[in-house]
């Protein structure tokens, strides 16, 4: 494997209409230990003039754009969230109250409640169309941070959830496999020996995934991206080579990988471009890469001090 590595933990990036600041605030009146951490502008691009905000959830990081009525989140990509009882107490009472702030405008996909694999549980999709599935932690075993996203294979992808796993492992340099439970006999229509929740760390981001057979009217799309930062030109090289496999998908850094799910490949220097510059650099540095499908950073360094 080539000696590359993403320094920076891979961020979801959330894709809305004109919600993202909107969105980004709510979050962070929602979730302990969030904040914004940087808002800018993007002007002239084929959707507009579009929001770009960075914040964090709980601890960990998050992006969002308002860039127009493009994509549509839907519940295979969402966000486990941890109520870890031996980090928090109350942490049951706490989840009752997430559960019921998300719950305003929002449609529960599974009920609040008692399961096999959780004394309280629930999965909701909330106003803005982004699905969170609220977990009471068991406290044994090794634990995971509190926000985790979660890959669900359905449709044709279904039954792929543990060849995914392997793939993204044999990738990124600093991976390792966590948990991985499978159906058992009379689990239909879910196929006994397929994936039922499995985790595995990808650099210093740990990820969840899952198999289902039911009937899922959608599949991962750009609405949801994973975003990584890269520190030179040989590690957006290695990533792209080794993510993407749909071409006409390639498009200002973004990807899509065999399974379909986006990526965007991008330089960690982009976003101090982005945020810490005067507006005409923003401007210039815009321009050039919405010319661009793979990211090209002694190009953008170019368009970032006018040269």
């Amino acid at each position: 494997m080539s000696d590359v590595k993403s320094i920076q933990p891979i961020t979801p990036h959330l894709w809305f209409d004109k919600e993202a600041k909107e969105a980004a605030e709510f979050y962070c009146s929602v979730f302990p230990d969030s904040e914004i951490k940087s808002t800018a502008t993007l002007h002239n691009t084929p959707s507009g003039d579009c929001d770009v905000v960075s914040f964090n959830v709980w601890g960990h990081p998050f992006m969002a754009i308002s860039a127009g009525p493009f994509f549509t989140f839907n519940p295979s990509i969402s966000f486990i969230v941890h109520f870890d009882p031996s980090r928090e107490k109350g942490a049951a009472v706490h989840l009752d109250k997430v559960w019921n702030q998300l719950s305003e405008g929002g449609t529960v996909l599974m009920p609040l409640d008692k399961y096999p694999f959780s004394e309280r549980y629930g999965w909701i999709q909330d106003k803005y169309g982004v699905s969170w599935q609220l977990l009471l932690t068991n406290p044994d075993g090794e634990p995971r941070p509190a926000i985790v996203p979660s890959l669900m294979f359905v449709g044709n992808n279904c039954g792929k959830a543990e060849e995914a796993r392997e793939f993204y492992l044999s990738i990124f340099r600093n991976a390792k496999p966590g948990a991985l439970f499978r159906y058992g006999p009379d689990q239909e229509p879910n196929k006994e020996g397929t994936v039922m929740f499995t985790d595995f760390l990808l650099e210093k981001t740990w990820f969840a995934a899952m198999d289902s057979a039911l009937e899922h009217p959608f599949s991962f799309n750009e609405a949801i991206s994973l975003l990584i930062n890269c520190e030179t030109q040989e590690e957006i090289d290695y990533y792209w080579e080794n993510l993407s496999a749909v071409r006409e998908a390639e498009q200002c850094g973004w990807l899509k990988d065999k399974y379909g799910v986006s990526w965007q490949i991008s330089p960690a220097a982009l976003d101090e471009m982005m945020t810490k510059s005067t507006p005409e650099q923003r401007d210039r540095v815009t321009k050039a890469f919405l010319t661009m499908k793979k990211f090209n950073i002694a190009e953008l360094q170019k368009a970032f001090l006018g040269n």
